[in-house]
């Protein structure tokens, strides 16, 4: 008998701008593309329940990056090749198809999760919703002889006449690595070996996952997510980090010559971060809004996790920014409502609605930002002008996070607030926090302190429902 679809209970937590899943869970996005005119966003998804199982490829997809048409699941687990799970990978356009990547995914069946192995397999479609995967799968069998059974998350791009595919991996010293591939057909791959690996476990991390390495203004990125970086005072605080390499890529000797790994997000809800390259040659990303630890209280309601809002990436004085894509602007109900802070405390109001973006524009001096609700304050974020450093507590988790910026004369907070998550952009984007959160109530929304005072406040509510499902 087929199984039955989760079905959602409860609306309290359904994010308004957000994908998320039509119901059950979603994790990594995947195969984030363009194609025959539309964005095309996929995501790690179990439809039968709100928590992670053999996971399928969700899809969505989009005209101009803010309404989101959700399709059918385009890849199901169940073959010779990915047996107990299509796990991540990535999408490219060739001959008027679109490409889908995938790590299949199979277990020994002794009931130990962590007994597996894991292959590279292909997909493809002429219409971007119905996908039939390789007859001739797997494109790659089985990792280096020098890996562990660690060997997924598989990225593909073209440079010159060539494609090229990375790896997440761990070799047998059980260290994170990025391993790399070439082909000329998008079939027969072959084995160019590790361009980067990790130095050691609790500083760069036991197994690296959803590589992505692009060129941004002159330079080439590597962006991935590490296991098994060891907390460090203020840094790495999550159980699995996010972040990048600055460096450069020989192709003809396969080595990625790179800098210290920096953190991308600060937030506690940000994993597995995929980007594309937009028609217009913006370095645009998409991540999973939540973390493993993450409590996630919609799943009693019948589905778990959102993505991020896309951003687009750029590269200023050897730092990754991150700011909302310009697009964004379309979800603006409004023209906005104006503020001049002249009292210590500052209520930001906006009609009754969760779904808010504020932009404030502040003296460089000690500020608090919260949210709050008629129980407790929920989210605070502490600028301390002395260290030029931001606190972020998170009261349900007594959790608190940090970022360091530069000196400067003026913040500048672009903030998106919808029903269960916030996203916190400051200076265009220098730093990022990714936040979700929980209350049944419209929050109240403020900004403190006496140094406060001369600032400036622009309120856009903000559109709902703007994601639709098949």
């Amino acid at each position: 008998m087929s199984q039955k679809y989760a079905k959602v209970t409860n609306n309290r937590y359904r994010l308004g701008y957000h994908i998320m899943p039509k119901s059950g869970w979603i994790n990594d996005p995947n195969g984030f593309s363009y194609f025959d005119g539309y964005y095309h966003i996929f995501y790690q998804h179990y439809p039968f329940k709100p928590e992670w199982g053999p996971m399928h490829w969700g899809h969505a997809r989009s005209k101009d990056l803010v309404n989101w048409e959700t399709l059918p699941i385009a890849l199901t687990p169940g073959g010779l090749e990915d047996k107990d799970g299509c796990f991540s990978g990535t999408a490219i356009e060739k001959d008027g198809l679109l490409y889908l990547f995938y790590t299949g995914h199979h277990y020994y069946g002794d009931n130990n999760p962590d007994h597996f192995w894991q292959n590279q397999n292909l997909a493809y479609s002429n219409d971007g919703i119905h996908f039939k995967k390789y007859s001739e799968n797997a494109v790659i069998s089985k990792p280096p002889e020098d890996n562990t059974h660690h060997f997924r998350d598989p990225k593909v791009w073209k440079y010159q006449d060539t494609y090229y595919m990375i790896i997440g991996s761990q070799n047998n010293r059980e260290l994170g690595r990025i391993i790399m591939y070439k082909s000329k057909d998008l079939i027969n791959w072959e084995y160019l070996g590790p361009v980067s690996e990790s130095k050691d476990q609790s500083a760069e991390g036991y197994m690296w996952e959803c590589p992505d390495l692009f060129d941004l203004n002159g330079h080439h990125v590597l962006l991935f997510s590490p296991q098994g970086i060891q907390t460090k005072e203020e840094k790495y605080l999550n159980l699995f980090q996010n972040g990048y390499f600055i460096g450069n890529l020989d192709y003809q000797n396969t080595v990625f010559t790179r800098g210290e790994f920096k953190e991308l997000d600060h937030g506690h809800d940000f994993y597995a971060p995929q980007t594309m390259l937009s028609p217009d040659n913006r370095r645009i990303l998409i991540g999973w809004m939540a973390m493993w630890e993450s409590h996630m209280p919609e799943k009693k309601d019948g589905w778990s996790g959102a993505l991020t809002l896309p951003r687009e990436l750029i590269l200023k004085n050897n730092h990754l920014y991150m700011k909302p894509v310009d697009e964004l602007k379309k979800l603006r109900i409004n023209t906005g409502i104006k503020y001049e802070v002249k009292n210590t405390q500052h209520y930001i109001i906006s009609s009754d609605s969760k779904n808010l973006e504020i932009n404030i524009s502040i003296p460089y001096r000690n500020f608090t930002f919260a949210m709050k609700d008629s129980k407790d304050e929920l989210i605070s974020l502490n600028f301390n002008h002395d260290k030029n450093k931001f606190i972020l507590y998170r009261n349900d988790l007594n959790s608190y996070r940090y970022s360091t910026i530069m000196n400067s004369n003026k913040l500048k907070l672009q903030i998106y607030v919808d029903t269960s998550s916030i996203e916190i952009f400051i200076n265009d984007g220098e730093s990022v926090f990714t936040e979700r959160y929980y209350t049944e109530e419209i929050p109240e929304i403020f900004i403190k302190d006496k140094d406060v005072i001369n600032s400036e406040i622009e309120v856009f509510e903000l559109k709902n429902n703007v994601i639709t499902f098949d």
